[in-house]
């Protein structure tokens, strides 16, 4: 199979489809492989490493998507991109779908097939290809809120851990996922009060377990939310629906009565967010301030930290895509269920219930554009 990898274009995205241990693996199993020339030059690798691991450099994206059979990319296509595929063609990417209508309706204008790395399900069903930007997200979101705790970001003033006399500051993450989880390592590791709210028992029960006297826990009720909220230095939002769109757990009225210069970290705005007040920021500019208080909601917050990012992601698609290029995406997809799990528009059609339903389109079930 021939295979393009272009440069991102999202803003301050540096991050790259494959990496080029990625392109060995796919050149010793009989595939091509075209990079755009300077796609990972903002993480340290190298055109000259591409090459040596058997890669075509092409000067334009436009080359990669014309005479490449599988896209490999990292976000979501920008429109500029979608206009370049083509029927037929594979895109395997980031896509987020439910909270984007109009990525949703290019892609099904291209009548390309789309694989979304945030469907895609393991058999213990966990998200494997979200997992380790959601690790990301979550460690990276302590340490941005932090920040914009600073007085000159904006907030109020406070340092998470505190210091002998003053008390350490509150920390409220919503969500106990694993970038809820990896939210409240950091917070622990750094002094700070951590309350973790779900609305799973088992998972608060495992958190209590995992974590002990160094957090506290909540079952998910709008009164909990309202109370730990209210009284928050920094909240983390890392709720997660598959597929589908972030409840908006956080109403403006709570935002409107927190502290002034308290921060609040949206890392479910790549699916919408799940606070009232969000609304999607880039690295150039990565806050704002609504009611009072400093949100930071970066749709590509892993970016910040592209290197390590492509690494940790590229060791969780590689054997996805190498099953894609091997066998076609049709047989790929009859194969792995979980794999299967990721079509989210195939043809001109959404294969992915929860993101037709948010978005009020009809829809097909995977299964049935398989011939099965």
């Amino acid at each position: 199979m021939r295979i393009g990898v272009p440069k991102e274009i999202k803003t301050h995205e540096y991050r790259v489809g494959l990496t080029p241990a990625a392109v060995r693996e796919l050149r010793g199993r009989g595939h091509g492989v075209r990079v755009q020339q300077g796609a990972a030059a903002g993480i340290g690798f190298s055109d000259a490493a591409y090459e040596a691991a058997g890669a075509t450099i092409v000067a334009d994206a436009a080359d990669v998507f014309a005479n490449s059979e599988m896209i490999v990319k990292v976000k979501e296509p920008q429109p500029g991109e979608i206009a370049m595929l083509q029927p037929g063609q594979i895109l395997f990417t980031y896509l987020h779908l439910a909270a984007d209508r109009a990525q949703t309706e290019g892609l099904m204008a291209s009548r390309a097939t789309c694989i979304a790395y945030e469907t895609v399900t393991d058999p213990r069903g966990a998200l494997p290809l979200l997992a380790p930007m959601s690790e990301v997200a979550g460690r990276m979101s302590v340490q941005v809120g932090a920040h914009c705790l600073e007085r000159e970001q904006g907030g109020a003033g406070i340092l998470l851990g505190g210091v002998p006399g003053v008390p350490a500051g509150r920390v409220v993450v919503l969500g106990g996922g694993v970038s809820g989880t990896h939210a409240a390592r950091m917070a622990v590791g750094l002094g700070a009060s951590v309350t973790i709210i779900d609305r799973s028992l088992p998972r608060l029960k495992e958190l209590d377990t995992e974590f002990g006297p160094r957090i506290h826990t909540l079952f998910s009720t709008t009164a909990a939310i309202d109370e730990a909220v209210t009284e928050a230095d920094l909240v983390i939002g890392a709720v997660l629906v598959p597929g589908a769109a972030a409840p908006k757990l956080v109403t403006r009225e709570m935002v409107r009565r927190m502290r002034p210069g308290s921060v609040m970290v949206d890392i479910a705005i790549d699916q919408g967010g799940c606070f009232e007040t969000s609304r999607p920021t880039t690295h150039a500019a990565p806050t704002y301030v609504e009611e009072g208080v400093v949100h930071y909601c970066v749709t590509n917050m892993p970016g910040a930290v592209a290197r390590t990012s492509t690494i940790a992601l590229g060791n969780a698609t590689l054997p996805f895509a190498l099953a894609l290029a091997d066998k076609g995406w049709k047989q790929a997809l009859i194969d792995d269920v979980h794999l299967r799990n990721g079509l989210n528009v195939h043809d001109g059609v959404i294969t992915y219930a929860a993101v037709a339903h948010d978005l009020g389109l009809p829809s097909r079930p995977a299964v049935s554009v398989l011939g099965q």
